[in-house]
C-alpha cells in the first residue's frame, strides 16, 4: 500500500467528502474508521458494487472535512492512535501495531 498525496473530493453515498481510500476490504475500512472516529472525522462509507472477478465486498470510506488530506495529516503527525501516540506511515499503512515516533528506524 502506498500513500498518495493527491487531494480527492467526491460524493459518497450522497454527501460530498474527502476520499480517504477506494476499494478497500472489510478488515482495512474497520481500521481506517476506527481511526478516524477517534480523531474526531465524521466518517462516510459506501459499498462498491462487487464485480464477476472478486466476490469480496469492497468499499469506499470518506471524511465530511473537505480539507482533510490523508497523506498530510500522517507526516505532519496530527493523527493519534486510539491509545493517543502519533499515527506514524507504517501504522497507517498497517505494517505495524506499534507507532514509532523514529519511522525512519523501521526503514529496511
Amino acid at each position: 500500500m502506498v500513500l498518495k498525496a493527491k487531494h480527492i473530493v467526491e460524493e459518497i453515498s450522497g454527501q460530498r467528502c474527502t476520499v480517504v481510500e477506494k476499494g478497500i476490504e472489510k478488515n482495512r475500512l474497520n481500521f481506517l474508521e476506527e481511526l478516524l472516529h477517534s480523531n474526531q472525522f465524521q466518517v462516510i462509507i459506501e459499498e462498491v458494487a462487487s464485480t464477476e472477478e472478486t466476490t469480496v465486498q469492497l468499499y469506499n470510506i470518506g471524511v465530511t472535512d473537505l480539507v482533510f488530506n490523508p497523506v498530510i495529516a500522517v507526516y505532519e503527525m496530527v493523527l493519534k492512535t486510539p491509545k493517543g501516540e502519533v499515527v506514524t506511515a507504517a501504522y497507517w499503512n498497517q505494517e505495524t501495531t506499534e507507532s514509532i515516533k523514529e519511522y525512519w528506524l523501521m526503514a529496511k
